[in-house]
């Protein structure tokens, strides 16, 4: 009953985040800005990963199948936790002009939470090695060189923080990235760590369940 429960609060939170995103989307077209920026935005690419995990991790699971990969899983977790993280400490007062209040909460707020708990929840079946959260940066960084490669061809960062016409220069902008990996590497850590624990919490707690269940 309460993986049914936990399914079917993905597919609820999966569509939440479909719809906002959406609508965020279209509002943005409408406007004739950019959908190349739009699509640019960290922020957005991890709630459309997340989006995916949760949908089809939902529709499996009630259908009884294995869900998504807890490697997937976990890279997900992470870059929504990042996206928290940094929205509290470093962009809750930076709004951008065609933003829309509600989506805003929704993808920046709420949805990191949502895979946090999710991932506490429902922890990995088997143990996630600390190699495997290694690979979860892959994506960060290929997001990094193409957020510096392609900002001077168009003239346009996503974040402040990667702008290097602002005060520091790249200079500032290498300090960021270097504080913004410790952030990752030790997220990731604790994501597998606190995953794996709960994983033999469980384990452990098995045996004795099925026993008091067959007791007469």
């Amino acid at each position: 009953m309460q993986e049914r429960a936990v399914n079917v609060l993905r597919l609820v939170f999966g569509l939440l985040a479909a719809v906002a995103l959406g609508i965020q989307g279209y509002h943005v077209s409408t406007q004739g800005a950019s959908m190349s920026n739009f699509f640019s935005y960290f922020t957005i690419l991890s709630n459309m990963a997340g989006v995916v995990v949760l949908l089809t991790g939902g529709v499996l699971g009630l259908l009884g199948r294995p869900g998504v990969p807890d490697g997937v899983r976990g890279a997900v977790v992470l870059y929504m936790t990042i996206t928290g993280l940094v929205y509290a400490v470093l962009l809750s007062g930076y709004h951008l002009p065609l933003e829309i209040i509600w989506v805003n909460t929704v993808v920046h707020k709420i949805m990191p939470l949502v895979y946090l708990v999710d991932w506490l929840a429902a922890p990995p079946r088997r143990r996630i090695a600390y190699r495997t959260a290694l690979t979860w940066l892959a994506f960060p960084f290929l997001y990094l060189a193409y957020s510096l490669i392609r900002g001077p061809i168009v003239h346009w960062y996503a974040y402040p923080f990667l702008d290097p016409a602002r005060s520091g220069g790249y200079g500032r902008i290498a300090g960021a990235c270097t504080l913004m990996t410790v952030a990752f590497v030790l997220v990731a850590a604790a994501l597998v760590r606190a995953g794996n624990a709960l994983r033999r919490r469980q384990e452990r707690a098995a045996p004795a369940a099925r026993a008091e269940v067959s007791q007469p």
